[in-house]
């Protein structure tokens, strides 16, 4: 079956794992004020860094978490602002994508042709994770969106598996993205003891990322047993880790590497990508 409105690329998509930030942060004063100015310059370079425009973009959010997959299936997805304390202006920012019915239904189909349970969620808006990102990758809102959500179990396999069976949507202009954090123990933002040990773990994933495809995947699936590994996430709560998970997996044979690194907060926060061309990570 054949997506309609998505057509073929000449060279597949990338994928991408990104950092979303603090709720709203990248719309608000902050401080330090330039906390956040790299990440979001990095977020704003993705798009020129893409071998073409996008057809459309999957996105898996660490903010969505159901008992199967589930996709958004609505024409025009609202927002949802799902942060609390910052400022009112915040609750009124507007990301006014479309959504991708056809599209949805297609994830839908290549999920359950291979095991997995998944279904569509028509009514559901886009959260934060998604709309916030995207607001800085394509702030023009036009490309459709559908996201896609992590499940309850935070099995890193079923989402590995889920990526490599949305692969293909690569080939037909599809960019697949997974918005998180390489680090997220909200007891450790702000906390210079938590520097070398979100060093130490990042220095861990950029090495798994970066190793051949077979043994990447090895180490990402046992990421709990890296080096501080759960001082970075803590037990039910790497939730914002995992949708690195579906990004690899769409990754499929693409080599993967790290693209940027920032210390924000006292910690090291990364994002990678596969399927890239070589370049210099940034900073």
């Amino acid at each position: 079956m054949q997506t309609s409105n998505i057509s073929t690329s000449s060279k597949p998509m990338p994928t991408l794992f990104v950092p979303h930030g603090a709720g709203p942060c990248f719309f608000m004063d902050w401080n330090p004020s330039h906390a956040w100015d790299a990440t979001a310059r990095f977020l704003k370079s993705i798009a020129a860094s893409l071998p073409a425009k996008p057809k459309a973009i999957v996105l898996i959010s660490g903010h969505w978490l159901e008992d199967e997959f589930r996709v958004t299936g609505g024409a025009q997805p609202g927002l949802i602002y799902d942060y609390n304390g910052f400022p009112a202006h915040t609750s009124e920012l507007r990301y006014p994508a479309p959504g991708h019915p056809a599209l949805a239904a297609r994830i839908v189909e290549l999920l359950s042709a291979a095991g997995m349970s998944a279904s569509r969620d028509d009514e559901r808006g886009y959260d934060h994770g998604v709309f916030i990102p995207l607001k800085l990758m394509f702030p023009e809102a036009q490309i459709p969106v559908v996201q896609l959500s992590l499940r309850n179990d935070l099995d890193p396999q079923a989402l590995l598996d889920a990526g490599q069976a949305l692969a293909g949507l690569r080939d037909e202009g599809v960019l697949i993205v997974g918005s998180g954090m390489s680090f997220h123990n909200m007891r450790g933002y702000g906390d210079a003891r938590f520097g070398p040990i979100s060093d130490e773990f990042d220095a861990w994933l950029s090495s798994a990322v970066e190793s051949e495809p077979s043994q990447r995947n090895a180490a990402l699936l046992a990421w709990a047993q890296a080096p501080s590994a759960r001082l970075c996430h803590p037990p039910r709560g790497e939730e914002h880790l995992l949708p690195l998970m579906v990004a690899a997996g769409a990754g499929s044979d693409a080599g993967g590497r790290k693209l940027f690194s920032d210390r924000i907060m006292e910690t090291t926060l990364s994002a990678f990508g596969f399927g890239f061309d070589k370049r210099e990570t940034t900073h």
